[in-house]
């Protein structure tokens, strides 16, 4: 959906340049995603200019944040939805390691001057990838990649967000130690399946979006088993971003509530694939059958091309 001029915030009024999806002064959305097609719709809009889907209304939805932590959930940018809808998604949980022994000797005030940094880290890799975060579990996060808004590539958006998540609270364990205070050391566990999501209104006026199945109880299990300071995954999640990332067997692994061991797998880095072609020219394409004199041609225009004359190669059929 094409913008023009700037687009005034309906929460703060801050105007702000065309493109933009969420205010640069309030963090507001700026435009209503469709539930149902992803369809971009303007601010105010009640039923998507697309497939005329109910929008919930940016202004009725306000995020969750106290009045003096920094930390913000996204919002919800859906309407009740109590029947739910079945959707893939990757989901991700981060938690900061041995939090609990991290606060015991602070003051409540000082611990959350230490974990709520730690957190907005966390929620900020997660929004960087078009994460939702459900929900802040107070020392860590559990965030959604391919709902509410759809990604063909919500895995590999969940993994790059998990290895900026270490990269970032790696800086911060750095700062905090210059401090005089105690390492801050994350894990993260990440999965891929199909779950049940839904939107429920808890009271003023508050909408949560919650994921139903046990692709979410996996992913919490991944992050149990994640060695300090890096990310796990699944074996399902590992099917779709192999070569998109360096992936390092952990092993077979009983975890609580499956019959059967899980395999699981730490993200060391970055693989050599960046697009589907790529990973698709890895595994081998299909050959042309039956294309002889088509392909005769190309070779014919490259040759041509390569001595400096050019033509046009048009498919009839």
């Amino acid at each position: 959906m094409a913008n023009t001029g700037k687009v005034r915030c309906t929460k703060c009024g801050t105007d702000n340049p065309a493109g933009m999806r969420f205010c640069g002064q309030c963090t507001n959305p700026l435009a209503l995603i469709c539930p149902r097609c992803s369809f971009e719709n303007p601010p105010g809009f009640k039923f998507c200019g697309q497939c005329t889907a109910p929008l919930a209304s940016a202004a009725g939805a306000p995020a969750q944040q106290s009045k003096t932590s920094p930390i913000r959930v996204a919002e919800t940018p859906t309407p009740e939805n109590l029947e739910g809808e079945r959707k893939t998604v990757t989901a991700l949980f981060a938690d900061i390691k041995g939090s609990t022994e991290l606060m015991e000797d602070l003051d409540p005030e000082e611990a959350r001057a230490i974990i709520d940094p730690a957190l907005k880290l966390m929620i900020d890799a997660a929004h960087r990838y078009d994460g939702y975060v459900v929900q802040s579990t107070g020392d860590g996060i559990f965030a959604l990649f391919g709902a509410p808004i759809a990604h063909e590539d919500h895995p590999q958006r969940a993994l790059y967000a998990a290895l900026r998540l270490q990269e970032e609270l790696k800086r911060y364990s750095a700062k905090v130690l210059t401090e005089g205070g105690a390492p801050i050391q994350g894990r993260v566990g990440i999965n891929t399946g199909e779950v049940v999501v839904r939107s429920i209104t808890t009271g003023a006026g508050q909408v949560e979006y919650t994921p139903i199945g046990h692709t979410t109880n996996l992913a919490s299990r991944m992050q149990t088993a994640a060695p300090v300071g890096s990310v796990a995954v699944s074996e399902q999640t590992r099917k779709l971003c192999e070569g998109y990332f360096i992936l390092k067997p952990l092993g077979a692994t009983r975890v609580k509530g499956v019959s059967e061991p899980v395999n699981v797998y730490e993200v060391t880095g970055l693989g050599p694939l960046r697009t589907r072609l790529q990973r698709s020219v890895g595994r081998g394409l299909t050959k042309f059958v039956g294309r002889e004199p088509e392909m005769e041609a190309l070779k014919h225009a490259s040759e041509q091309a390569k001595a400096g004359r050019y033509r046009e190669v048009v498919n009839a059929g």
